[in-house]
Parts: structure tokens; C-alpha cells; sequence
């Protein structure tokens, strides 16, 4: 069968179950298209093709033995699907660099809950995806490596900071990724890539093994080609982590099992303000186009008020740099990665953050140590707080008129490589439609909703805490009416 990189994780999964493809193929097929294109797009810090092939194998073996005994339907879905894994999340054995020089050669030993979930689903683990260093970023430029080509127009940016997924997604270098979402980090580049990408409701998926960045809005998500994959990867990552104290307990579900069912008659609620001042009035037409699709699936639109979105964005960067501040002070090269060295233990410190960590990871952290620091912590830090709770009351406000609320991903499309460096302030802006939901701690996902001269556009899907299966439910019906994610870009 050619092209088999092209295939999502339940065409897979049913050809896999079927005996008409091995684990191995599967796998050795993505890495043959890895061979072929990374250089051009450069998704990946870290490819583990033995390890890959090794599992690979292993799943194989547990084929063969289940067709035997007539029960290959009842294996895990993921059961020898290649897996790529953004680089903040912890690998045991495999390298996990952050993107950053300061975490160059570190091997953690243990592996992140929800990679840990993964893998006894038996997932093949392809490698470690580029990133904006420590995932702070919108387009992977801030990553020490380097930046990820978007393989729409290998010119521009694929989004961040898990670009480096979003890049391998679209260019078939692997068939599922999962990533994080602090402000927009996996919905964005699903966004600039065509893809399907969610941020779980906060404490819904395990953070332990999630090197920090803002502990109360850091999320691991997953990120796909379509619905149903994004459905299948949730499942499996999903659930309650004692190891992890923001994990919330309680039932996950079977979020699937709504993919078909009706949607008509669902409200959905349209912000004014998702199409205001800043939004570029292409992106703007693409997603009105996908709000009557949704409209003639029989949802009912209703324009709604978020007022306090144009706050989310001084919010988010008083409330992420200040708990940056505080988790990245261990890395001061006494315990673990790069270490400079000094006459004296002050002088080390300094020499091994100044030449470890990048220039933006610098600038949030002055930035945090400053809003925390005495004499502006209330000024600061302690009255963003006061606007974070307002902002979740307003969507707590906004659920009891609507059952979803829908507008863009992002304000723009993707920009060319090397904007970003050039218009710091403006891009700080284009966080301004995924900060508020991951402020407030409800669930978004993003699914591709067209074209704009040939860049992809997304649109996104909120919803009330804990209902990812509602936002699958409208996502898929809408997914399964327009085929946007179908198209592939050609990568010359």
C-alpha cells in the first residue's frame, strides 16, 4: 500500500487490526517520509528511529497473537501508531530539550503520565518536536535550534509553541502528536496547519512530567489530522493523576461516542469582539463561512459579548511570566543541565541562565520577577488575579445562553519567518483569541475552517468545563461536512 504516512490513527488502526499492514511498515514508512522532507521542514530536535522501530515490533508481536485468538478489535486504538512528542514533555531515556541550550543533553528518567499513557497503549514513540524554548512562543523562532518551516509555504512560520507537532502533522512525519497549550500552543499551529488540536478543560489530563512553564494554565493535548484521531488520543492521555495535585478526578468517558450524533439545536454563541479591531478581514470571512456551515447543520448562532477578552492579553502576561519566574529558577546549573563555570557560586549562576536560556525566556522572567517583586506584587500579580476571575465568570456568565462558543483561531494567518523577530509587540497580540480560554480553564478546539491565499485558517470551539464532548460533537459534524482537513500541502 503506498503513502501509508498519509494514513490518520484509525484508518491505521483498522487496517493494522485487519493484518493488511504491519506496525513495522506503518513506522518505517513515516520515517522513510521523515528522511525525505525534515530537512526542509525541520519539525523534529530529537528522531529515536530504534526505539521506533523496536516498539514498532513489539505491537507486531501482539497483533499476530490477537488474530490468532480472534480478538485484534478488542486491542488498544493506538496499538503501533507513530507518535511524535513535543519537546517539554518528559521522554524516560529520550533527550527533552525545551528548545532550550540550558537543557541541551538532558535525559529525563521517567516518562510524563500522559506519555506513560501512550505508551501502554502501545504507541511508537518517532522523536521529540521543535519548540519554542521552554513553549515560550508563537511560532517556534525562539527555539535554540532553530525554527519549524510551516509546510503550507515552507517560507512562514507553522505557529507555536508546538510547531514543531503542527509541522510534522502536515507534512506526514508522524500520524498523531501530542503537545501543550498555555495560551494557544496547540491550538494556534493546528490552526496555521490544518489541523485538529484541543486544550482539555485545566486538570482534565496530567501535567506530572510537563516541564513547567505556567503551572496554572499549562495543558497537554493532543493534536491530529481529524476529529476522531483527537477523540482517540484524548481518551487515552485523559483522566485523574495522583501525582499531579491540579488533577481534577472525575469520569472521563468516552468522548467518541459522540462523533455522528445530532447537533442541531445546539447554541452556539458568536463574540463580537473575535471580530474586532486587529482581526485580518480575511481570516474573518473564511470563519463567518465556517459559522453557517455550523448554521446549516441546524446550530443556532447567537452574537454574544466577551468585553473582557482585550484584558486577557495584560492578564496572561503578568500571571505566565511571574509563575515562569518562579519554575525556572531551578535551572541555575547546580543539579542538572548546562552549567557554566565561574570563580564563584553568584558568578555561576549568572553566567549559566545569561548563556543558557534565550532572549524571550529572559525577557518573561525579568518581567515575572519584576510583577512579583515587593512593592508591585499587588499592584500587579495580585490584581491580574482579580481580572483572571472575572474573566471566568463572564464565560460562566456566557454557558448559561449558549452551549459552545465559536470564532478564529488566530487574528491572522501565518506570518513569513523572521516577522515574528522584527514586530515583537505585535505578535504578543496575535495570542489575543486563545489566552482568555486558557485563563478561565475551559476547553477549545481547533479544527481547520479554510483557506485564505492558500494559508489555512482555523476556527475554534469553546466550551464549558469538563464538555470536550460536546466541542467533538459539533467539531466532527462540521469536519464531516466541509472535508477541510482532508487537503494536504505538497512539500517540493
Amino acid at each position: 500500500m503506498d503513502e501509508l504516512y498519509r494514513l490518520t490513527a484509525h484508518e491505521a488502526r483498522d487496517l493494522l487490526r485487519k493484518g493488511e499492514i504491519s506496525a513495522t511498515e506503518l513506522t518505517q514508512a513515516v520515517l522513510d517520509r521523515i528522511h525525505a522532507v525534515e530537512d526542509k521542514v525541520k519539525a523534529y530536535i530529537t528522531l529515536t528511529p530504534e526505539i521506533a522501530l523496536a516498539q514498532a515490533a513489539e505491537a507486531d508481536k501482539a497483533f499476530v497473537q490477537a488474530r490468532k485468538e480472534g480478538r485484534a478489535h478488542t486491542l488498544p486504538d493506538l496499538l503501533g501508531i507513530p507518535l511524535a512528542v513535543k519537546d517539554v514533555i518528559s521522554t524516560a531515556g529520550i533527550r527533552t530539550t525545551c528548545a532550550s541550550r540550558i537543557l541541551e543533553n538532558y535525559i529525563p528518567p521517567y516518562d510524563a503520565t500522559a506519555v506513560q499513557r501512550l505508551r501502554a497503549q502501545g504507541a511508537v514513540i518517532l522523536g521529540k518536536t521543535n519548540t519554542d524554548e521552554f513553549a515560550m512562543g508563537w511560532s517556534t523562532e525562539n527555539s535554540a535550534f532553530g525554527p519549524s518551516h510551516n509546510p503550507w509555504d515552507l517560507t512562514r512560520v507553522p505557529g507555536g509553541s508546538s510547531g514543531g507537532n503542527a509541522a510534522a502533522l502536515a507534512a506526514d512525519e508522524t500520524i498523531i502528536a501530542i503537545g501543550s497549550d498555555t495560551g494557544g500552543s496547540v491550538r494556534q499551529p493546528a490552526g496555521f496547519c490544518n489541523l485538529v488540536a484541543l486544550r482539555p478543560t485545566y486538570g482534565r489530563v496530567s501535567r506530572f512530567g510537563l516541564v513547567a512553564f505556567a503551572s496554572s494554565l499549562d495543558q497537554i493535548g493532543p493534536m491530529t489530522k481529524d476529529v476522531t484521531d483527537a477523540a482517540l488520543v484524548y481518551e487515552a492521555i485523559a483522566g485523574h493523576d495522583p501525582r499531579d495535585s491540579t488533577s481534577v478526578d472525575r469520569p472521563v468517558g468516552e468522548v467518541r461516542r459522540a462523533l455522528g450524533q445530532e447537533v442541531r439545536g445546539l447554541r452556539v454563541g458568536v463574540p463580537r469582539e473575535y471580530f474586532g479591531e486587529g482581526i485580518d478581514p480575511r481570516v474573518a470571512d473564511v470563519v463567518r463561512q465556517a459559522l453557517r456551515v455550523l448554521e446549516d447543520l441546524g446550530a443556532r448562532l447567537e452574537e454574544i459579548s466577551l468585553p473582557l477578552t482585550r484584558h486577557s492579553i495584560p492578564v496572561y502576561y503578568i500571571i505566565a511570566p511571574a509563575e515562569a519566574s518562579a519554575n525556572l529558577a531551578r535551572y541555575d546549573g547546580v543539579r542538572y543541565g548546562y552549567r557554566a563555570e565561574a570563580a564563584t557560586l553568584w558568578e555561576q549562576y549568572k553566567r549559566t541562565r545569561g548563556r543558557g536560556f534565550g532572549p524571550e525566556v529572559k525577557r518573561r522572567i525579568i518581567l515575572g520577577t519584576y510583577a512579583l517583586s515587593a512593592g508591585y506584587y499587588d499592584a500587579y500579580y495580585l490584581r491580574a488575579q482579580k481580572v483572571r476571575t472575572l474573566i471566568r465568570q463572564e464565560y460562566e456568565t456566557a454557558f448559561r445562553r449558549v452551549d459552545v462558543i465559536a470564532g478564529p483561531v488566530a487574528p491572522v494567518v501565518p506570518w513569513p519567518i523572521g516577522w515574528a523577530m522584527e514586530n515583537p509587540v505585535q505578535v504578543y497580540l496575535t495570542d489575543l483569541l486563545t489566552i482568555s480560554q486558557a485563563i478561565a480553564g475551559v476547553p477549545a478546539l481547533a479544527v481547520p475552517a479554510g483557506f485564505s491565499d492558500g494559508l489555512p485558517v482555523g476556527l475554534q470551539l469553546v466550551g464549558r468545563p469538563f464538555d470536550e464532548e460536546t466541542l467533538f460533537r459539533l467539531a466532527y459534524a462540521y469536519e464531516q461536512a466541509t472535508q477541510w482537513g482532508k487537503k494536504r500541502p505538497v512539500i517540493e
